[in-house]
């Protein structure tokens, strides 16, 4: 399929996992590909070759998601590079587990500054060189809905606020075009959270579909939501977790 064809997107937090995953579907349905990395250059390199190999497009870009400048560092070298930018998937996130009693405050303005600023940041300066038709998709978590667990309350925090701002700047870009939309994955097999993990067989048994799912799933629901087909879906939250949150 080349339903993104001379498309050009920005994924941020690209190197691994999910994604990883998200750069090889659309560079696969046929754009070229920027993508953000934080530390993870070997991991970058490779799933660069991976996609000229495979005869598509494709920048990697060391840029920290904490850093404003970063981020907006990467938009530009994007449309510096690929003259333009059409697609925005805010992939990069970070999960701090702990006991509220025990949090410290750069635990929570870390949270805060990668999984909801930086997501602000790169939509507002993306939006900037969006014209009709232009995708705005961001990874959040079913936890924004179901917190299961103790341990999870500044995670589920910073991902219930994008809630909030997909809706808001969705009504901001509705008349330019522009559809932007929030993803929830819940349990996905990644290095980060392996499905052959200890805590797996608890989150499996939630589930109705008992299984973690894969990148692939989360990639192709985003291909979707960058491709015209999803033109009349804006705003919208939605959640991709194999049933643990019915």
């Amino acid at each position: 399929m080349n339903r993104l064809e001379n498309k050009i997107a920005l994924v941020t937090g690209g190197s691994r996992g999910i994604g990883a995953g998200i750069v090889k579907r659309l560079a696969a349905e046929g754009a070229k590909v920027a993508f953000t990395y934080a530390q993870s250059a070997g991991a970058a390199k490779t799933l660069v070759a991976e996609v000229i190999q495979a005869g598509g497009h494709a920048l990697a870009i060391q840029a920290d998601s904490h850093s404003p400048e970063d981020i907006h560092k990467a938009v530009a070298l994007t449309v510096e590079t690929f003259h333009g930018i059409d697609i925005l998937v805010n992939n990069a996130g970070v999960y701090n587990a702990n006991h509220i009693e025990h949090f410290t405050l750069e635990e929570y303005e870390s949270s805060m500054a990668v999984n909801v600023r930086a997501v602000f940041v790169a939509s507002q300066a993306a939006a900037q060189h969006m014209t009709n038709g232009g995708r705005i998709i961001t990874i959040g978590s079913n936890m924004a809905d179901r917190v299961t667990d103790a341990g999870g309350a500044l995670y589920a925090m910073s991902k219930s606020a994008l809630i909030g701002l997909n809706k808001g700047i969705a009504r901001d870009l509705g008349a330019q075009g522009i559809t932007v939309n929030l993803v929830q994955p819940g349990p996905i097999d990644t290095d980060m959270n392996p499905a052959n993990a200890p805590h797996a067989a608890g989150l499996t048994q939630r589930m109705a579909i008992a299984h973690y799912g894969t990148p692939a799933h989360i990639a192709g629901l985003v291909a979707y939501l960058a491709s015209d087909e999803s033109s009349f879906i804006t705003g919208t939250a939605i959640t991709i977790d194999g049933g643990y949150n019915i």
